[in-house]
């Protein structure tokens, strides 16, 4: 449910985990490739099976921002590159047994409750990371439905309900008009996804400097050192009213040092000599997963994670999107201009 993850006030870059993380994340990829080419084809096929694929090129067609430049090759035998947004959510939806479990409903929406922008430059070496406030107010485009016809225009809408009332292609259009930015790529996890991935990973370990106690997302947890599971990963990740001024501003510093967290232990773990392990984790992570028709297969993502071989935790800069209180809700925020158009202006 949280994949790269974001810095809280300005500029943090990532502990040295974070560049062993990126890299364990790219060997995971290849490797399940690798299986899938030798005997294993049946696994192969499986795994691509898991990850639902969602058209958001065809949905929204040509009425987008423009695409970065394409970067001329490194040397002839590399092919050219051009820069990559990806939109990353975190799904709350409440549908399926496990989902309405974690989530504590048992309606069958879903929310946007985690979304990140993660901006990849030409070369592969850089990387900013931009975290949207869930609660950030702004003005919601007509989106096309799945089951057809539009949504209507909505001023000072909830972030996080454009993916409720227009799904993925809705959330896309949504953040590409607020930021004047494209989105090349999307990825998303639910509830039941992130749980299951954090326990295949034999759980993650957390550090607390206060006590946090939410009776939310049921999370009870002793300032110090806790190694968790993956319902009490996913209630760390939601937990926003027993931390800071319970805002969605203080969850999103949970959830960095969550996912921090979370790239540590994937490289604390050597998968490619444990091809059970490997196809395991494998089958978690996909299993959880929607992407676009640009990633939507494990030969893409693997592509993809080769790619950032070269990606270093000094060339990673994490940030939040900078936001205000609402002047009509003190309980929501917006954008603060002109600090925000020019975060995303630098990654146009």
């Amino acid at each position: 449910m949280f994949l790269p993850v974001t810095g809280h006030h300005g500029d943090e870059g990532p502990e040295a985990g974070g560049s062993r993380g990126l890299k364990a994340a790219g060997l995971i990829l290849a490797g399940t490739l690798v299986l899938g080419a030798g005997a294993a084809g049946w696994a192969y096929w499986h795994l691509s099976d898991n990850i639902t694929g969602v058209d958001i090129d065809g949905a929204l067609g040509d009425d987008r921002p423009p695409k970065p430049v394409t970067t001329p090759a490194p040397s002839a035998s590399a092919p050219p590159r051009e820069a990559l947004n990806i939109l990353v959510l975190g799904s709350d939806s409440r549908s399926g047994k496990e989902n309405r479990r974690l989530g504590g409903g048992d309606s069958s929406g879903a929310r946007s409750d985690t979304a990140m922008v993660v901006h990849l430059d030409a070369g592969r070496t850089t990387a900013t990371v931009v975290s949207i406030p869930r609660d950030t107010l702004v003005t919601r485009p007509s989106c096309p439905r799945p089951s057809g016809g539009s949504t209507r225009v909505a001023r000072l809408a909830m972030f996080n309900s454009a993916y409720e009332v227009g799904g993925p292609v809705c959330a896309v259009k949504t953040v590409e008009a607020m930021t004047n930015v494209r989105m090349d790529h999307y990825l998303e996890i639910d509830f039941s996804g992130f749980a299951r991935l954090v326990d295949a990973l034999g759980g993650v370990t957390v550090t607390t400097e206060e006590d946090i106690t939410d009776e939310d997302s049921h999370l009870r947890l002793k300032a110090g050192t806790h190694h968790l599971d993956g319902t009490q990963a996913l209630a760390f990740a939601r937990t926003r009213h027993g931390v800071g001024d319970g805002s969605d501003l203080g969850r999103i510093g949970l959830q960095q040092q969550l996912v921090k967290a979370l790239l540590e232990q994937i490289a604390a773990q050597d998968l490619l000599t444990d091809p059970a392990e490997l196809y395991r984790v494998a089958d978690t992570v996909t299993a959880g997963l929607t992407a676009d028709t640009g990633l939507d297969s494990l030969a893409e993502l693997t592509r993809l994670g080769q790619s950032l071989k070269g990606l270093s935790a000094s060339g990673v800069r994490t940030v939040m999107m900078p936001v205000v209180r609402a002047p009509s809700d003190p309980n929501r925020v917006v954008a603060q201009e002109p600090q925000a158009r020019k975060l995303w202006e630098s990654l146009r």
